[in-house]
């Protein structure tokens, strides 16, 4: 282990000087690392030295040592240093220790410190029955070789949560009964994709159930005006929306009315022109709530055809005894989907009426480092959907990192409460459900299992995913004891 920061060889040092002193308790918050946490490549949301501490959660150690032990510390260090030194003028292992303690004063002192500081920081820690999880914030430091070892550490401490009445929490288990719709929108999703597109020869007008196809351009319809120095200004337009062979339904659910209007009794070769309004929550951001003027011309008209609903084509789809056993396969998959989505949304539910029902401080250091979980996830996916590291650098982070915080607290309140019902409910994770994990992390890493579970447990996160299982364990526990 290493000081975060350089210690200057003189018996005082600044107050406040922040080290990396023990191997705290780990506490997993969302499978994230509260300790030794890598922020490399991510230099914008690098702590300060000395990060805030909840004041309620922080508590304080003054730690000494007799003079004795500091020589003796000293003395050992100094005599491995001489062993290994190389001096001109003198031969390995001669070197004096007067020499070796002008020439490495630094680093010998930097490692009297971390042993020295290490070792009577945890025997502090366990003779108080004291467990930090933060790393500690040392000050008021005294070393150096002959004189008493001295300083105080700071640090956060788990909160007392009492959690009595945790199993009084009102929860209603959803209807997650399948409506004939649902199926019947399901069915068509398979059907599509095995449907074929012909083209039609006779001269007609576009019917429903027709799929027209076409080119089209649009100009969103921007009204906005602004006053600025030289009187009203209209905003710049937007680029126009432009596509070519496009297929779009005629009388399609999905469909807008204003095409389905327009496109409705139109030909092969006919040019429309129309406006298209588009619903506030419409999925392409760019479109939702507002108005688009199209030109459109009809360029072919098109029908799908699906093969007949037969043991032939249930075979195609999977494993399959006939058409009757897919459709009630069919209605069961989506069925279990149903029951998973609104269950996952009920148990989240209960988690927020859950962590109401109890108020105590949260550790300032876990919500910070959840912000960064939430915030490295985001980077991620921004990474995949293309941005490049430069961008990212423009980002605002201090902006980020504020707007992750409410949801940042409220997940580590609901990991440190269930902790404690895990504990009263007793709730474990035994090895073969650790093992199926770790089987299944492996396939998706593509990491051979044994290097993947060796990996893991030199690094810490073995134990931290056996405590995030748990959690799960407990909250699905929890909702199945109290939904109704």
């Amino acid at each position: 282990m290493t000081t975060s920061n350089t210690v200057q060889d003189t018996p005082e040092t600044t107050n406040e000087q922040t080290l990396a002193l023990a191997e705290t308790h780990d506490h997993d918050h969302e499978g994230h690392d509260h300790e030794g946490h890598d922020h490399s490549g991510h230099e914008h949301h690098h702590h300060h030295a000395a990060p805030t501490l909840n004041p309620e959660l922080t508590r304080s150690i003054e730690v000494e040592a007799p003079a004795e032990e500091v020589s003796k510390a000293y003395s050992k260090v100094t005599r491995r240093y001489a062993k290994i030194a190389r001096i001109p003028g003198f031969r390995a292992g001669k070197v004096p220790p007067a020499m070796i303690k002008s020439r490495f004063a630094r680093e010998v002192r930097e490692e009297v410190l971390e042993a020295l500081v290490n070792e009577k920081f945890r025997a502090a820690l366990i003779e108080q029955n004291i467990t930090p999880v933060s790393q500690p914030q040392v000050s008021e430091l005294l070393l150096a070789d002959g004189a008493p070892l001295k300083f105080k550490a700071t640090f956060e401490v788990l909160p007392t949560i009492n959690i009595d009445g945790y199993d009084t929490v009102a929860v209603t288990r959803p209807d997650a009964s399948v409506e004939e719709a649902e199926y019947e929108a399901e069915l068509a999703n398979v059907l599509d994709h095995h449907a074929t597109v012909e083209p039609v020869e006779e001269d007609r007008a576009l019917t429903d159930g027709d799929w027209a196809e076409i080119e089209f351009k649009g100009q969103i319809q921007d009204l906005a005006q602004t006053v600025g120095e030289e009187g009203l200004e209209t905003k710049a337009e937007a680029q126009p929306i432009t596509g070519e062979d496009v297929l779009i339904e005629v009388g399609g659910k999905n469909t807008l009315a204003a095409f389905n209007e327009a496109l409705r009794g139109a030909k092969v070769g006919q040019e429309l022109a129309f406006e298209a309004s588009y619903p506030a929550e419409f999925g392409d951001a760019r479109l939702a709530g507002k108005t688009v003027a199209y030109d459109v011309k009809v360029k072919a008209i098109k029908r799908k055809t699906y093969p007949e609903h037969d043991e032939e084509f249930a075979k195609q789809l999977g494993p399959y005894t006939d058409w009757a056993d897919f459709e009630t396969k069919l209605r069961e998959r989506l069925a279990t989907r149903k029951a998973d989505t609104l269950n996952a949304e009920a148990r989240d539910k209960m988690l927020d009426e859950l962590i109401a029902k109890f108020t105590f401080p949260v550790p300032e250091t876990f919500v910070q480092q959840q912000i960064d979980t939430r915030l490295e996830r985001g980077l991620r996916a921004l990474a995949q959907q293309g941005m490049s590291s430069d961008a990212m650098r423009q980002l605002d982070f201090s902006r980020l990192r504020e707007a992750q915080r409410e949801q940042a607290v409220n997940e580590v309140r609901v990991s440190l409460v269930l902790d404690q019902v895990a504990a009263r409910e007793n709730i474990t994770v035994s090895d073969e459900e650790m093992e199926r994990e770790l089987m299944m992390l492996s396939i998706q890493s593509r990491e051979p299992l044994d290097t993947l579970r060796k990996r893991l447990t030199d690094d810490g996160s073995l134990l931290r995913i056996r405590e995030q299982m748990i959690r799960e364990k407990t909250g699905n526990a929890l909702f199945e004891k109290l939904a109704s």
